[in-house]
């Protein structure tokens, strides 16, 4: 048996060793996960962006806070709760049929922050506490707290995490493991107890190209617990250094492919995220286009509805004189309701669809906004369908991803060649173990015992039907990848010319818009100053007519800023700002 002073050394040797592995492990978690994310992420957008991007995933607390204990105890529920009362414990309050419709709808509008007002032409101020936003804090608040675009951002940071998995795989990993065992051995009914006790302290690295090393330290120890006469404890260790390298199968860069297409998916992740952004920003400024639409279509509504109620009082006059029939009040009448119920219609639709831009927005439901008509400064292109099929050609970060993609697809083929290639290893290993003579050898290492091993295995490819099969099924990707990229390519070309041609489509649309709101508006105000002779249907049409023009003017106005900003994306031209804001391009501000 050893002595309580070997004992207590051993014992103190163990706590020692346990206490220095949990503070290495506990050192290990207590690094920063978001620094690194943060620093990939960083490392990636210097490659790709002018202006280099800060996911908001890196840098900042990765567990999500709506993780709260009450969460997490209702998430270990066997029967969660159902809230489904019967009928009977429902309560249905039908509304009375007098009530004051029309006033209710305005009370509605007003908590979106819109005022209702029959005798104004234009839009009224809003009233107190009403929040008023441009088109670009809309468009920094959609960046900020859009979930679409945040959902799309965290994209961005799981292959970053991929990529430090990886790269951690590829750099030196430390693992200790330590085993505890007792075993017996019965001898005509007696039995001899050895507690033994193994530590595998050990490194490893993964070569570049193929094969690792890894260096271990082995200490073991065994007391054998009903020796009484002799010494029945034995204490040994010992280093090992050992390696394994491929020749043929799996040498050479197809050892480093999972780490060589992680480097790259984060490249494709930042270009997808970039892309995500400007094409956010186009849709989100388009929904603001057109909530500036539906609200001058209120505008245009309430300036008719007045002009209705002053054509139903002047036709009360000249019917009570005898100057016209009865039944020209009542077209006039029956006008001026249309016309209260397309202002009703138009006011729910616009309540509706700034409603469901708030919820975008990842704004409060609750909370009232007013779109302004601050708008960015959009000049149309001077541009020739070849110059767009340029730039869109070359800076097109999607079509880029597609490009690099096929080149995944040409690496492919060539690792699978690589696998249908003999097995040839060679393998070595040297160990330097303690003295055997000494069974409290301990850490006292016995350079002069050295042993080593050196080995090479070679597996010919008698059945590699697998292999062939795969590269049969690498070379078809690859074929159709090249499919896939030139019909990528077609389409961007074939998007930018149409988006190119859409500016000037538009353009002329609102040209045309513009003067028949001229000639319309002429018409009426000449048929208002003879509204002595001219029948009150007649009045009634060119109303009808000059809405229907404002109306199409306010839609070709809306159009033709889309069609601006979908020849930007297009050709990929449109600059995102870090805050989301719209980057004006060098010219810009030149505009004609």
């Amino acid at each position: 048996m050893p002595s309580s002073q070997q004992v207590g050394k051993y014992r103190a040797f163990w706590c020692l060793w346990a206490l220095a592995h949990l503070s290495a492990c506990t050192d290990w978690h207590a690094r920063s996960v978001d620094e690194r994310v943060r620093r990939t992420l960083g490392e990636t957008n210097q490659k790709i962006l002018t202006e280099p991007l800060r996911a908001k995933g890196a840098g900042e607390e990765l567990t999500p806070s709506i993780l709260t204990e009450s969460d997490t105890k209702r998430a270990r529920m066997l029967s969660p709760r159902t809230t489904n009362p019967g009928a009977e414990g429902l309560q249905y309050e039908p509304a009375s049929e007098k009530r004051d419709v029309a006033e209710r709808l305005r009370r509605y509008a007003a908590l979106e922050g819109y005022l209702i007002d029959e005798t104004l032409t234009t839009s009224p101020e809003p009233p107190p506490g009403v929040r008023r936003v441009s088109l670009t804090d809309v468009l920094r608040m959609s960046q900020a707290t859009g979930r679409e675009c945040l959902n799309a951002e965290e994209d961005y940071v799981l292959a970053a995490i991929r990529l430090l998995i990886e790269r951690h795989l590829w750099g030196p990993r430390l693992f200790n493991d330590t085993t505890v065992g007792l075993g017996g051995t019965g001898t005509g009914g007696s039995f001899d107890h050895t507690l033994s006790i193994i530590n595998q302290l050990k490194a490893t690295q993964r070569l570049p190209y193929g094969g690792s090393v890894e260096a271990a330290w082995v200490v073991s120890a065994a007391d054998n617990l009903r020796e009484n006469a002799t010494q029945g404890y034995a204490q040994s260790s010992r280093l090992v250094l050992s390696g394994t390298l491929p020749l043929l199968k799996g040498a050479g860069d197809i050892a480093r492919e999972d780490l060589i297409q992680a480097e790259r998916d984060v490249v494709y992740a930042a270009r997808a995220f970039e892309r995500f952004r400007r094409e956010y920003l186009v849709s989100i400024a388009g929904d603001y286009f057109l909530l500036m639409q539906s609200r001058q279509a209120i505008v245009n509504q309430q300036r008719q509805l007045k002009s209705f109620r002053e054509l139903e009082r002047a036709t009360e006059a000249k019917v009570a004189a005898g100057r016209l029939q009865a039944f020209d009040r009542g077209n006039a009448a029956n006008q001026v309701q249309n016309a209260l119920s397309t202002l009703a219609s138009l006011v729910d639709q616009y309540i509706f669809r700034i409603e469901r831009f708030k919820i975008r927005l990842g704004l409060s439901i609750d909370e009232p906004i007013l779109v302004t008509d601050e708008i960015i400064d959009l000049p149309e292109p001077e541009a020739d369908l070849t110059t767009a099929a340029g730039s869109a050609l070359e800076y097109r970060l999607d079509l880029q991803n597609k490009r690099d993609q096929l080149d995944d697809a040409r690496r492919a083929v060539a690792n699978s060649k690589n696998q249908i290639l003999p097995d040839l290893n060679v393998g070595a290993n040297v160990a330097v173990p303690t003295k055997p003579g000494d069974p409290t050898g301990g850490l006292a290492i016995s350079p002069e015992d050295l042993n080593y091993g050196v080995s090479a295995t070679l597996s010919l490819p008698l059945d590699r039907e697998q292999e062939r099969l795969r590269l049969r099924e690498s070379l078809i990707s690859l074929q159709r990848k090249a499919r896939d990229y030139e019909q990528s390519r077609d389409n961007v070309v074939a998007d930018v010319r149409d988006a190119l041609r859409g500016v000037d489509r538009n353009r002329i649309q609102l040209n045309i818009a513009e003067r028949q709101v001229e000639i319309n508006r002429e018409r009426l105000r000449g048929q208002k100053l003879q509204a002595d002779t001219v029948e009150t249907k007649t009045i009634i049409d060119a109303e009808n007519d000059l809405l229907q023009a404002e109306n199409e003017r306010d839609r070709a106005r809306t159009s033709l800023r889309n069609a601006v900003l979908n020849y930007l994306l297009a050709s990929d031209q449109l600059r995102v700002a870090r805050d989301g804001s719209f980057t004006p391009l060098p010219g810009m501000d030149k505009a004609k």
